[in-house]
């Protein structure tokens, strides 16, 4: 069961949201937070897998922010972004931050969905529009997998788990999510198999 925290400064989104993923099988929503502070200190005292995490909340810490603390936690939850900024900084200060998807809250209910359980085992999602913003920035610089990029494919295509991949090249997992995610820009990727895949298609691995 997918135990799974909401951070949205806007009741009605949080209401929307718990009505749909509440209806899971294997998700349960074990709260609901209007701050980034707040998420934090529910996190501290309660046990949960998954943030549901906006990047604005007015005056206070960003969502970025929060990620950053939430991340740093003795058991940190996974954070995943659900919000309507898709700007270049935005979406890149996320994920360095720990995030390790990002979506627009004009997901489909489906694709949430399935966002949901990736981002709780700790894969990188990017919706299409985000993974699109990220090609488009990397291919106007430069398309070629970076040899620590290649390492860390390498491990993924041998089935290892973000957390083995940090422990094997002394990396952090974020810094491992964060060379993914541009894994699956350079490749036009949004998934670990497609970019194994597009990888050895392209003889980088």
């Amino acid at each position: 069961m997918i135990r799974l925290l909401l951070a949205d400064d806007h009741a009605i989104v949080r209401a929307g949201l718990r009505a749909l993923l509440d209806g899971g099988d294997d998700i349960t929503v074990v709260g609901d937070v209007p701050t980034g502070e707040a998420a934090v200190a529910f996190c501290a005292t309660t046990p949960v897998d998954l943030v549901l995490m906006d990047l604005s909340f007015g005056p206070g810490r960003s969502g970025a922010d929060a990620t950053a603390e939430l991340r740093a936690l003795p058991q940190p939850p996974n954070v995943l972004v659900v919000t309507n900024y898709d700007t270049d900084a935005d979406i890149l200060g996320a994920i360095e931050a720990g995030a390790c998807g990002y979506i627009l809250k004009d997901t489909p209910p489906s694709e949430l969905l399935a966002a949901v359980r990736s981002a709780a085992a700790g894969e990188s999602v990017l919706s299409p529009a985000v993974a699109s913003k990220l090609m488009t920035r990397v291919r106007r610089a430069d398309t070629t997998l970076s040899p620590r990029e290649i390492e860390v494919l390498r491990l993924v295509a041998d089935g290892r788990s973000n957390r083995e991949i940090a422990k094997q090249l002394f990396l952090s997992e974020t810094t491992v999510k964060s060379h993914l995610v541009h894994i699956y820009a350079k490749l036009g990727v949004r998934s670990r198999t497609s970019a194994v895949a597009r990888a050895r298609e392209q003889g980088a691995i």
